[in-house]
């Protein structure tokens, strides 16, 4: 399978997991952790339903990524994620050493990816990933603009 393909193929896991954030009303993002060619962890942005900041899709599946794996390095993994991660989201990428990061939508009220800041490909920092951007791109703003012209309404 072409890398675009492989990409494709976790990002669209990646949305059903956001899918799931938006069932319950949550900011639709999601993210899979894939080791070895299977996915690892799943997450989905649970905030509301969890009471707590630290709830975003990329937290919580960094987090069962560590439990499966046995370690805080995740060095061997990829993320893929709806939308460009936060500060937070993008510290804890750095933190664990995820190498490859695909993302689907860029941020620009709050992306550090690129958009804001470039957490995640900063020299001065004793890790950098290699950040693919654009993923299933229409299709991961297309979820989160539809959420928030429900939550308008």
């Amino acid at each position: 399978m072409e890398a675009i393909q492989v990409q494709e193929k976790y990002m669209r896991e990646a949305l059903r997991q956001a899918k799931k954030a938006y069932d319950i009303r949550e900011v639709p993002i999601g993210c899979v952790i894939v080791h070895d060619g299977k996915i690892i962890a799943r997450g989905y942005n649970q905030r509301n339903k969890k009471g707590s900041t630290l709830a975003h899709a990329e937290i919580l599946a960094i987090r069962k990524a560590g439990k499966v794996l046995g370690d805080w390095r995740l060095e061997q993994c990829t993320i893929f994620i709806t939308l460009e991660p936060c500060p937070m989201c993008a510290g804890a990428i750095v933190q664990a050493r995820i190498p490859n990061v695909v993302l689907g939508a860029m941020n620009p009220k709050a992306g550090c990816a690129g958009s804001i800041l470039n957490l995640l490909e900063e020299q001065r920092f004793n890790h950098q990933a290699d950040v693919v951007r654009g993923v299933l791109e229409e299709e991961c703003a297309a979820l989160m603009k539809e959420f928030f012209k429900e939550l308008r309404k």
